[in-house]
């Protein structure tokens, strides 16, 4: 009797505890199936403003100036004053080439004008004595104005003496071989002992000014054409003050800012690009001839130019630019955009939106197009924090 009764209260008890559970389990079933109000999302308000409008292009450093050193005169290197790779300012000896025959030529041309201005006053004196006799009529008329030309002749002598005297001078100054510029020179090409003359093509050393330095950079003709067209419609203005910066090889950024020269005149028939030539400081010497960087540079300004943040903006499956839009209604509105490059985080938009549209940025991962939602002003500066699936802080921590 004790073993029946104990079985019924166990039997009595879970049906009681099988009783709450299914009351509890349902409840709960009740909750998750309860209505949930409508996703938030973060949006931005699209609006016109001016944008400025810059381009980045490849390009090659080149040295502001650039001069061959040369001999002027034939002979043997004596000596080489420079170091290779140095700094070198204008006027500074390099060379020295063997004197000797020069200064013998020096010495050859002073005598020979010392020589001619004897002659000049012996004929001088002549002609005078001649002058007086032919008043008298001592002498023949002939032979007094034979007298006045060898005076002429002996002054003209005199002349062309100095003359070669000057040029004599001048050969033997050229001996010692001076910069013609002040800059970096490079490698000297001859040694001492070396054989040089006036009239050979290879250059002794060159020598570069690279304070400051040119970039010279390549755009298409065809950009510059639309450009240029886009110019003369209003549609975009010229900024003809807008610096000009370097991005050098390895990916860094060159800290002094350039500064447009001009655009050459012809373009190139084989890669039909055009040079445009910008002025870069370079007190560091970091910039170096033949170096290839890429220019970012300003090409005009959009007055009213539409800017949504490239994280709002998805292509289909035509490659077609799209967004969504909280409409007046508060559901999602798809829109195809025209989209032309990119400015910072953000996309230039051309068409598709127009100043006031609500462009989803955040939570907009789940909706469909009809969906209401509840918009909150984006704010790209927030901390993402964890949430709900279609809150704003979960999107972004997301991502």
């Amino acid at each position: 009797m004790a073993d029946k009764r104990h079985g019924a209260a166990t039997l009595a008890l879970a049906l009681v505890l099988g009783g709450t559970l299914t009351a509890c389990g349902g409840k709960g079933q009740q909750q998750q199936q309860a209505p949930q109000g409508p996703p938030t999302v973060g949006y931005v308000v699209v609006r016109e403003q001016p944008v400025t409008l810059t381009t980045e292009l490849p390009g090659r450093t080149t040295a502001f100036e650039t001069s061959e050193v040369r001999p002027q005169v034939n002979g043997l290197i004596r000596a080489r004053l420079f170091t290779e790779g140095d700094m070198v300012r204008a006027g500074q000896p390099l060379y020295r080439i063997d004197s000797a025959p020069y200064q013998a030529q020096v010495a050859s041309a002073r005598a020979a004008l010392a020589r001619a201005r004897a002659a000049i006053a012996s004929s001088e004196a002549l002609a005078r004595r001649y002058g007086e006799l032919v008043k008298i009529n001592a002498i023949a008329r002939q032979e007094y104005e034979n007298a006045q030309t060898s005076a002429q002749q002996a002054r003209a002598d005199v002349a062309a003496q100095q003359a070669a005297l000057r040029t004599a001078q001048i050969d033997l100054a050229r001996t010692t071989i001076r910069a013609p510029i002040g800059g970096r020179i490079g490698r000297s090409v001859f040694t001492t002992g070396a054989l040089v003359s006036a009239s050979q093509t290879e250059a002794l050393a060159t020598i570069q000014r690279l304070d400051p330095v040119y970039v010279d950079i390549q755009q298409s003709s065809a950009d510059l054409l639309k450009l240029r067209q886009q110019i003369m419609d209003g549609q975009l203005l010229r900024d003809g003050n807008a610096p000009v910066k370097l991005t050098l090889e390895d990916g860094t950024a060159y800290g002094p800012q350039g500064t447009l020269r001009f655009a050459d005149v012809t373009v190139d028939p084989t890669t039909g690009s055009q040079v445009i030539r910008a002025l870069f400081p370079n007190p560091n010497g970091l910039l170096l001839p033949g170096m290839f960087v890429r220019a970012s540079l300003v090409q005009g300004i959009k007055q009213n130019g539409m800017l949504v943040p490239q994280r709002a903006v998805t292509r289909d499956e035509k490659g077609q630019a799209t967004a969504m839009v909280i409409g007046v209604d508060g559901k999602v509105q798809p829109r195809s955009l025209q989209t032309t490059r990119t400015i910072g985080d953000n996309w230039l938009v051309t068409g598709g939106l127009k100043p006031g549209d609500k462009v989803i940025v955040e939570g907009g991962m789940m909706l469909r197009p009809g969906m209401p939602v509840k918009g909150e002003p984006w704010n790209p500066n927030a901390k993402p924090a964890g949430g709900p699936q279609g809150q704003p802080q979960a999107q972004g921590q997301a991502k």
